[in-house]
Parts: structure tokens; C-alpha cells; sequence
């Protein structure tokens, strides 16, 4: 079985979506807009190993598990993914796919890349001294550690 992980960023211009984002509402969001996109037969093919494997609302960064044949469409119906919905409350929202990968490892490789980028882009806009020392700390802070790797899951022919 050959999977796909598919890593976002949920962009929100309301602050209290980030307090909603949570697995389940982000699952239901993406199979509402599979289904809307691609009706039942797509669907249907996206729901086999579909799963959100990795979420993190302070960044906002979420990692989509799907098959390798379905990956296409998942991808294809993430920009109707328009809102959030958690405790009856509907959060307006947007995915934004950054990087499809085999592995989830290369997902993390690409994540500090990007927000290496990110930090120094920041760091270009910086107005004092405080802000460009905050910023230079959280750059050195990217890096990838043996620990935070997940054994088992990160290979490309991980059965389930």
C-alpha cells in the first residue's frame, strides 16, 4: 500500500478559528469538500487510509494521510475547504497545500525548510533590535532531532 501525506497550513483571518482547529473538524472539512468536489466515488476512493495524521493549531500546520491513487484528488478539493466547524460554531478558513510527500519524513524536511524561509523573511521586515534577536533565536532553533522522528509510520510501504 502506497500512501501520501499531503502538509497545510489552515489561513484564517479570524483569531478564534485556531481554538477549533482540531482533528476531527479538519477531517470532516476536507471529506465535506471531497464530497462536494468529487461526489460519493470520489469519496469514496479518498476515504481508504485517509487520515490526519499530524495537527498543530498554534502554527496551524496539519499532515493528511491518503493512498498514493487518491492523493490527486484529496489534493484537488482542499481549496473548497472554506470553513471549520467546532461546537456548532462555523470558523471561516482556507487550506493551503505546501508540500506533498512519500513519507512523512520528508514532510518534516520540507516544514523547516519552509519555515526557515519564513523566519528570515520576517527577519527583512524586522523594525528594532528585539524583534531581530526573537527572530534570529527561532532560526537556530530550526532543526530536526532523532527524537521527534516517528518510527514505524514514515515509511513510503507502511502497511495498515
Amino acid at each position: 500500500l502506497s500512501l501520501r501525506y499531503v502538509l497545510c497550513e489552515v489561513l484564517s483571518d479570524d483569531p478564534r478559528c485556531r481554538q477549533c482547529i482540531e482533528d476531527r473538524a479538519v477531517g470532516l472539512a476536507v471529506r465535506d469538500a471531497i464530497g462536494r468536489v468529487h461526489g460519493d466515488y470520489g469519496l469514496a476512493c479518498c476515504s481508504i487510509s485517509f487520515t490526519v495524521k499530524y495537527l498543530n493549531a498554534y502554527t496551524g500546520t496539519v499532515l493528511l494521510r491518503c493512498r498514493k491513487d487518491s492523493y490527486r484528488l484529496l489534493c484537488s478539493a482542499l481549496p473548497f475547504v472554506r470553513q471549520l466547524e467546532s461546537r456548532n460554531q462555523r470558523y471561516p478558513c482556507a487550506l493551503n497545500t505546501l508540500h506533498v510527500g512519500g513519507t512523512i519524513r520528508t514532510c518534516q524536511k520540507f516544514l523547516i525548510q519552509y519555515n526557515r524561509r519564513q523566519l528570515l523573511m520576517l527577519l527583512q521586515n524586522c523594525t528594532n533590535e528585539e524583534e531581530r534577536r526573537c527572530i534570529q533565536k527561532s532560526l537556530l532553533s530550526c532543526s530536526l532531532t532523532e527524537e521527534q522522528s516517528q518510527s514505524g509510520d514514515e515509511e513510503d510501504g507502511s502497511t495498515e
